[in-house]
């Protein structure tokens, strides 16, 4: 059965950011996951709390697989994706470009990965596949998850078959680059400017800076929206800082996305922008304890005080990605 040999089981803090890096690695283009997230315009902010929900979510990312729309079109690179109802045909599918010496990013459901050990249903889970045998499947995830990881095909086919929030229908896809390694430096400009003018504008009041500022208003009920908050504002806190967002709800890789393009571009609107982000990325985590501190106490004074860091937060990224959306302005 096979196995690519020339796959490095790299893992990274992001699952989407991982499965991009081993996808483009095959290319010949080693790029770090901050320029990753940076040049697929990743960063965003969406405060949700949908009907059938237990508790409200805060994500600071695009929406799954936006992130891998957004890096093909920024640099020029070929997206196939497949997707079908028929589990037959999804995995004939991944077989045949495996057999014909590809990694292949999957998106699924982690609940049915054997090697999670945190049994939560996410649907917009990402994952590379590079190998099979007749009993497992052969995976990179998460440096988190282990990098280099297995996982029964029988649970991998659950995985991608699953149904619900954010699941896709066995989606596969693969990149390439036709007209040979993309001059990603000159794709900066366009990728921060896209990012900036979509969280500045939002179209509805849950996501970008808006939806920063109405999560500082409804943060603070949260004592009051679930029955056992011991359990569930440390569990979102603990998805702010652990679940794959590399820390301060993924502002720590879009500030490091930002200091790397300083050294590229002579930017006083770039440079402002990178400030007011590494301050951004000191209060998230501040936000993150305050509420499971709430969580644990039930002291409402800590969301209090979370609701008032995040509007400060609404403001300060309001900022950032004012002087960001100028940049290439200067002569």
């Amino acid at each position: 059965m096979p196995t690519l040999p020339n796959v490095e089981p790299r893992g990274m803090q992001h699952c989407e950011t991982t499965t991009l890096g081993v996808l483009l690695r095959h290319e010949g283009l080693d790029l770090s996951e901050p320029l990753l997230f940076g040049l697929g315009s990743g960063l965003s902010f969406v405060y949700w709390d949908a009907r059938n929900m237990g508790f409200p979510f805060l994500g600071g990312r695009v929406k799954p697989f936006a992130l891998t729309r957004n890096l093909a079109a920024t640099l020029g690179l070929e997206l196939q994706v497949q997707e079908t109802s028929s589990p037959r045909r999804a995995w004939q599918h991944v077989v045949a470009l495996v057999e014909a010496g590809r990694p292949v990013g999957l998106q699924l459901d982690s609940y049915h990965l054997d090697y999670f050990t945190s049994k939560v249903h996410f649907g917009g889970h990402v994952v590379a596949l590079y190998g099979y045998d007749e009993r497992d499947a052969h995976l990179v995830d998460t440096a988190q998850q282990g990098g280099a990881v297995s996982t029964s095909l029988a649970g991998l086919a659950r995985a991608r078959a699953a149904r619900g929030p954010m699941t896709a229908r066995h989606r596969s896809f693969v990149l390439t680059s036709p007209g040979g390694l993309p001059a990603w430096e000159r794709r900066i400009v366009p990728a921060i400017t896209a990012c900036a003018g979509s969280f500045l504008n939002p179209p509805i009041a849950n996501l970008g800076h808006r939806g920063i500022d109405k999560a500082g208003r409804l943060v603070r009920t949260w004592l009051q929206r679930t029955d056992d908050p011991g359990r569930d504002l440390p569990q979102a806190a603990l998805l702010m800082e652990k679940g794959g967002t590399g820390g301060a709800l993924f502002r720590n890789l879009y500030r490091d996305f930002l200091a790397a393009c300083t050294d590229l571009l002579d930017s006083g609107h770039l440079r402002t922008g990178h400030r007011l982000y590494a301050e951004a990325a000191g209060l998230w985590p501040e936000v993150a304890a305050l509420i499971a501190q709430a969580g644990t106490s039930g002291d409402a004074d800590c969301l209090e005080r979370a609701g008032t860091l995040l509007g400060e937060l609404s403001r300060l990224e309001r900022e950032a990605m004012q002087a960001l959306s100028r940049l290439g302005s200067e002569d």
